[in-house]
């Protein structure tokens, strides 16, 4: 997407708000472990991660992410997710034409598993490696759920051409 930097950086704001929005206040459920929740916010850092340019997505899922933890009460995780978010959409790529490419396809379980270890290492320096094992079932099931709805997301939102809608802007 080849945009002027003003465009990119209002849709990255965008995105950060849609990001938190969703992870703090859709499906959230939380898991009585370490202050955990499953959320389906990594739904929208895919997506973001498939439409707008590498640091641009990094910035969204950082700050969406971050700031969904300060609103939920999680203030403590609130740094490890800006660190661990941002990763997550490294795998991504916004270069091809359709959001649900062959690579996307491939990085929701490289993202997932990013996100699970970043998770695991994150808790067991806030608490112990005993309750960061406990939270490895909660986070898969998040970022499987957060992968499968992407896919679904993605294949709709390439039938409907948006990408193409969005980069004409």
């Amino acid at each position: 997407m080849k945009k002027k930097p003003l465009v990119l950086i209002v849709l990255s704001a965008l995105f950060a708000a849609l990001i938190m929005v969703v992870t703090a206040y859709v499906l959230h459920i939380p898991t009585g472990l370490n202050e955990g929740y499953i959320h389906l916010g990594d739904t929208m850092i895919y997506i973001a991660a498939s439409m707008l340019p590498l640091p641009y997505a990094m910035a969204a899922a950082a700050v969406g992410g971050a700031l969904a933890d300060i609103l939920s009460g999680s203030l403590l995780w609130a740094p490890f997710t800006a660190v661990i978010k941002a990763l997550m959409v490294l795998p991504f790529t916004a270069k091809n034409d359709r959001l649900l490419c062959r690579r996307n396809y491939i990085a929701t379980g490289i993202a997932g598993v990013i996100g699970i270890a970043g998770y695991f290492v994150a808790a067991c320096l806030l608490y112990t490696p005993a309750s960061a094992v406990v939270e490895i079932l909660p986070n898969l099931i998040q970022e499987a759920a957060g992968g499968v709805m992407y896919v679904l997301l993605a294949l709709a939102m390439d039938r409907a051409k948006l990408k193409s809608r969005l980069q004409a802007l």
